[in-house]
């Protein structure tokens, strides 16, 4: 299987990211599944770098822009499931020590902590990507999630507008990246591995937070990709109220989200 959608993202230009999403003993939805624990039995890390070791067996000689390894989709906060800065970055640092054992040139992501939130300066001289999140604040961006606790009660969002007894707007947000400006300033290479926005959440504030968020990528020079494509965090058909949509290409697309989208492209 991931021979094949590799061979389809090698058909259309892409690069694939091969991410674990639910690895041996952790993953960020349903973790209760899971017999073991990744950060502290030996087990489960065992077999998580025995994984990435025979993608890294298969994959060699596949050249970085067609082929990047994420290690782990959205690692959970310091102290949760046992997790500490210290386990995780020893776990981290076995597996690219492994994959670099046989694939020296492949190009390695790391999420951030705090289900990708949280920037690493204890990993900034391993030489990775270092991915962050787009969802900050989350009354906004996660309004209505039913899978997320802290949306149970809160009122429709404003933005700017308060959450959690902070002010949110983009100079909120510029300091919310400081940490991650930091890493990057010790020679590490950012970019935004999710960002979007829940289609309960008001067309006008959605755009303005949006326009804010992918305003100060640009700023600082880093990609980020949209969760999702086609889907309720979409750019295409994703349901949200007030949306007027253009037909492009065999798709209904959110044409005001796409000039915000190209307005902050870092290159052209």
């Amino acid at each position: 299987a991931l021979d094949g959608y590799l061979d389809a993202c090698r058909m259309r230009g892409l690069q694939m990211s091969l991410n674990l999403h639910r690895a041996p003993g952790y993953c960020i939805n349903r973790n209760d599944l899971e017999r073991d624990n990744l950060w502290v039995d030996a087990i489960a890390q065992d077999a998580f770098v025995f994984l990435w070791e025979t993608f890294a067996r298969r994959y060699k000689g596949v050249p970085n822009e067609t082929l990047s390894f994420d290690l782990l989709n959205e690692p959970p906060n310091v102290g949760q499931y046992g997790l500490t800065r210290e386990n995780h970055a020893a776990l981290i640092r076995r597996t690219v020590e492994a994959i670099r054992a046989i694939d020296p040139a492949r190009e390695i992501v790391i999420d951030g902590l705090g289900g990708g939130h949280l920037a690493m300066p204890e990993l900034a001289d391993l030489g990775v990507v270092h991915s962050g999140r787009g969802y900050q604040p989350m009354s906004v961006s996660h309004y209505e999630a039913s899978w997320w606790k802290g949306s149970e009660g809160l009122s429709e969002p404003t933005y700017p507008g308060f959450y959690d007894g902070k002010w949110w707007d983009r100079e909120t947000l510029r300091t919310f990246y400081e940490p991650w400006r930091a890493v990057e300033a010790a020679g590490v290479q950012v970019h935004i591995g999710e960002c979007g926005c829940y289609n309960k959440t008001p067309n006008d504030v959605a755009l303005r937070w949006l326009t804010d968020l992918f305003g100060l990528y640009r700023e600082f020079g880093w990609g980020f990709a949209l969760w999702n494509f086609a889907g309720d965090f979409g750019i295409v058909e994703h349901g949200r109220p007030g949306v007027v949509y253009e037909e492009m290409h065999g798709f209904k697309v959110d044409r005001e989200l796409l000039d915000v989208l190209i307005a902050s492209r870092t290159a052209d």
